[in-house]
């Protein structure tokens, strides 16, 4: 079974608690939206393997560590996704990023494809999907299965805000992707948004409500 980690780190939950807020415009909410990915993936990355490397300072010969032949590559789930890369870049800058495009069906709930652009070498690298919502679980895991179909096999999905509905629903369709929430609330509501949530990420990133 996967494991599922919520961050417990302080800055990480004062930032979120700022996101919540309806007063936070746009331009905040994207600013703190890419610091708390930042800090995310800081915890993520935790336990990344490393190899010994010789270099040389200014002074002398020395080894020292680096990231042991780990190729990484962040995927948001447009489009909300999106608010979440630059964060990701700024504590991993040699990862390249693909795209995968899904909308829910406002009346099936389910997650409908219309992009998908990946690195070529995408199924050699360990992949960050990143997406700031997890409510009913569908879009994430169907863009985790859409890696999965291209070969990719090292995935860990990200996300600031969970729902446990879509929690249960990730570790039932991918029990070997491991899942990093922010903070994981309470439940979803007839219209399947997180409680208490923050409204849609999207919206709140782009200013389009």
């Amino acid at each position: 079974m996967s494991k599922v980690i919520v961050m417990d780190h302080p800055l990480i939950q004062h930032k979120i608690g700022w996101i919540r807020r309806k007063e936070t415009g746009s331009k905040d909410f994207r600013t703190l939206v890419s610091e708390i990915s930042m800090l995310m993936c800081y915890e993520a990355t935790r336990d990344l393997k490393l190899s010994d490397v010789e270099i040389e300072t200014p002074i002398c010969k020395t080894t020292v560590k680096a990231l042991h032949g780990k190729k990484l590559a962040v995927v948001p789930i447009l489009r909300a996704g999106l608010g979440m890369v630059d964060g990701m870049l700024n504590m991993i800058p040699a990862a390249k990023v693909g795209h995968i495009g899904l909308y829910r069906d406002p009346d099936t709930k389910l997650p409908v494809e219309y992009y998908c652009k990946l690195p070529e070498d995408c199924s050699e690298r360990e992949v960050f999907v990143v997406d700031p919502m997890l409510a009913t679980g569908g879009s994430a895991a169907a863009a985790i299965q859409m890696l999965k179909d291209k070969g990719v096999r090292n995935i860990r999905f990200m996300c600031i805000i969970a729902a446990p509905e879509g929690v249960k629903h990730m570790q039932e369709a991918h029990p070997d992707v491991d899942v990093y929430i922010g903070a994981l609330d309470d439940h979803l509501d007839e219209d399947c948004y997180i409680v208490p949530g923050l409204g849609d990420a999207g919206d709140r990133i782009f200013g389009t409500k």
